[in-house]
């Protein structure tokens, strides 16, 4: 039977983020504005061929799965890079911050601007709709924030850790990440979240906080031809 993880944005679409999913049939896509990230039923004609009725011509989008799938002639692949899906059954325990803040649309701008200068990883425009987010601010400015990202049943992606580079080494992404993981646990369900396995940096600092590796997975970019 295969694990919901190993299917996480096909089951995060079309069931608890069915709500920001566009499309029918065989293939989901999340909203544009949100995120990049597309899902189909199978590896079957029949399923691409409803993601190609949700791509335009010209557009790139992203899978995530356990391998890199065959693709038909309606799309080529530009990239393909290897991620650990790590998991946190337990919470670690670590110094937390007396002023995490709860990130609001107004904070949207904000947002942005700190995942386009540190890129933890695709953050658009609307990505803040996902929510829980959270945040820490200094003058008034920005300088951390996590939040959540792909829910299912039991299960709850942690996302766009970033600090400012100013604000760096001062464990703010720790506290802010670990704030997360007691609410998803408080919730009954694991937190989950991915890393190229070629941030070994960014790997120890998750298994510092209660992450270990579940498996690798393959995050694929396609265009539309």
């Amino acid at each position: 039977m295969t694990h919901p993880l190993d299917r996480a944005v096909w089951t995060a679409l079309t069931t608890r983020r069915a709500d920001l999913a566009v499309g029918t049939g065989r293939a989901r896509r999340i909203d544009p504005s949100i995120g990049l990230f597309v899902a189909i039923e199978d590896r079957s004609a029949a399923s691409f061929d409803d993601l190609a009725e949700l791509v335009t011509p010209g557009e790139t989008v992203g899978m995530i799965e356990t391998d890199a799938w065959p693709l038909p002639d309606a799309f080529h692949a530009t990239g393909a890079y290897q991620l650990a899906q790590m998991i946190a059954t337990e919470a670690a325990a670590g110094p937390t911050l007396p002023d995490i803040l709860s990130l609001t649309d107004a904070d949207a701008p904000d947002m942005l601007a700190l995942a386009t200068l540190t890129r933890p990883g695709p953050f658009f425009a609307g990505t803040h709709r996902l929510g829980g987010y959270v945040g820490v601010r200094r003058n008034g400015v920005l300088v951390a924030m996590a939040g959540t990202r792909l829910s299912l049943p039991g299960f709850v992606e942690v996302s766009a850790i970033c600090t400012h580079p100013d604000y760096r080494g001062r464990g703010f992404g720790a506290a802010l990440t670990r704030h997360l993981v007691a609410g998803i646990h408080r919730r009954g369900e694991v937190p989950f979240l991915t890393s190229y396995v070629t941030n070994t940096g960014a790997i120890a600092l998750y298994e510092s906080l209660g992450f270990r590796t579940r498996r690798e997975m393959t995050f694929a970019t396609i265009e539309r031809r």
